[in-house]
C-alpha cells in the first residue's frame, strides 16, 4: 500500500455546518455524486452513486460531532479497491475564518493514488462551496 493521501482546505463556515454535509444523505449528494445513502452511526452505511453510475460503498467507523468523521471506502465492482477496503478520516478544526478540513485516505494501492488525490481535491472544493452557501452545480466528475 502507498502513503496516505492528505488534503487540507480552509472552508469559510463553522465546523458544525461542514459536519452536517458529512452526516446527511441529501447534503452529501449536493457535493459528491448524484445520490447518497448516509447513516451516520458506527457501522452505518455510506453509499455514494457517482455521475457515471459507479458506486462507492463503506461504513462509518467513528463520528465525533463537529470534529471528526471516519469511514471505510471502496468501489462496487472494483477488483483493487472493493467496498470497505480503505479508510478515510476527515478532521474538522475551528480556525479563524471557518474550518480547517484535513482529509486523510489510507490503504490505496499506489496506482490508485493519483486519481483519488484528484478526486478528493475536486470533492473537498465542492464541499467548501456548499458549506459556504454556494451552488457547485451538478456533479459531472467521471470518477
Amino acid at each position: 500500500m502507498s502513503d496516505p493521501i492528505v488534503i487540507e482546505r480552509l472552508i469559510a463556515a463553522p465546523p458544525s455546518v461542514v459536519y452536517s454535509y458529512l452526516t446527511n444523505s441529501e447534503k452529501w449528494a449536493r457535493w459528491q455524486g448524484v445520490d447518497a445513502v448516509v447513516r451516520p452511526v458506527g457501522g452505518g452505511e455510506l453509499t455514494i452513486v457517482m455521475p457515471n453510475g459507479t458506486s462507492a460503498r463503506g461504513e462509518f467507523v467513528e463520528l465525533e460531532p463537529d470534529r471528526r468523521v471516519v469511514f471505510t471506502w471502496g468501489w462496487v465492482d472494483h477488483p483493487e479497491i472493493p467496498p470497505g477496503s480503505t479508510t478515510v478520516e476527515i478532521e474538522l478544526v475551528g480556525a479563524e475564518g471557518g474550518t480547517r478540513l484535513r482529509l486523510t485516505h489510507h490503504g490505496l494501492p499506489p496506482d490508485e493514488v493519483p486519481i483519488h488525490t484528484a478526486g478528493w481535491e475536486h470533492y473537498t472544493s465542492r464541499l467548501g462551496d456548499v458549506a459556504e452557501g454556494r451552488d457547485p452545480g451538478p456533479d459531472k466528475s467521471a470518477s
